[in-house]
């Protein structure tokens, strides 16, 4: 496979929304007022109590805005498009995917990788804008950004390998919006998507301990903002890398599996 050819199917998703001036607009608005709502709602909660669960205000802040943006990584509307793994199924067109000299894990992950990419452009152009507004306050030191910067990849890597699972999930029920939409509010609760972790109760904590979504953002954004120190990160570091592995097996598995499914629903 020649790099042409992976960056033409890596920009498949990204030029959908290159193509759709108003949809940039709608995602940049919609961008915009999340950030100033939620560095709004965690001043507020701030504003008549001292440090809580562990955090200041400004952590809390630095925290909230970092985790909206952190989110457009993978936020692109493919649904839109008629792109998602469930639609493909759905109408048929998911052997398309099996017809190709490019296998469908290649060119699942080559796609995934497009979209990260251009959220990733997002994701630095809104933390620059909020960092020289002094919405979110900067690393403790170079040493922390490095770290931060590590476990980012880590984490997204885990993402990707559990945003793949849910999709592979699509090949063995024939209809499950329902429970995608059940496993994308988990994920994101999970992952401290909406509120740090430190604020739940100890049960809810422990048991998001057992499961990879704190590994996909809590843990980065924990270590940024000094919530778990920098003499701590080894300990973090592995059990990101350790879900990495477990999970990176698991979906080549489930591919396997998921071949013998295959069948045309519509189309």
């Amino acid at each position: 496979m020649t790099a042409l050819y992976a960056w033409r199917v890596a920009r498949v998703t990204p030029l959908g929304e290159l193509l759709a001036p108003p949809r940039m607009t709608a995602a940049l608005l919609r961008l915009v007022v999340q950030v100033v709502l939620v560095a709004s709602l965690w001043s507020g909660l701030y504003a008549h109590s001292g440090p809580t669960a562990g955090l200041s205000r400004d952590q809390a802040v630095t925290y909230a805005v970092l985790a909206v943006l952190a989110s457009r990584l993978r936020e692109l509307d493919q649904y839109t498009a008629r792109d998602t793994v469930i639609q493909h199924l759905h109408f048929g067109t998911i052997v398309y995917w099996y017809l190709r000299p490019l296998s469908p894990q290649r060119y699942y992950a080559l796609r995934a990788l497009g979209e990260q990419l251009y959220g990733l452009a997002w994701a630095v152009t809104g933390y620059a804008v909020c960092l020289a507004s002094g919405v979110v306050r900067p690393p403790a030191s170079a040493a922390a950004a490095g770290v931060f910067a590590l476990s980012l990849l880590l984490g997204q890597w885990v993402l990707y390998y559990v945003m793949l699972a849910i999709d592979q999930l699509c090949f063995f029920t024939l209809r499950n919006d329902a429970a995608l939409l059940i496993l994308l509010f988990a994920q994101n609760l999970l992952a401290g998507v909406y509120a740090p972790l430190w604020f739940f109760p100890d049960w809810f904590v422990t048991l998001s301990g057992f499961l990879p979504f704190q590994a996909t953002l809590s843990v980065p954004l924990s270590l940024y903002v000094g919530r778990v120190a920098l003499s701590d990160a080894g300990p973090a570091l592995l059990v990101q890398a350790a879900w990495l592995v477990t999970l990176a097996v698991f979906t080549r598995l489930v591919w396997r599996l998921a071949a013998r499914q295959v069948i045309s629903q519509g189309g």
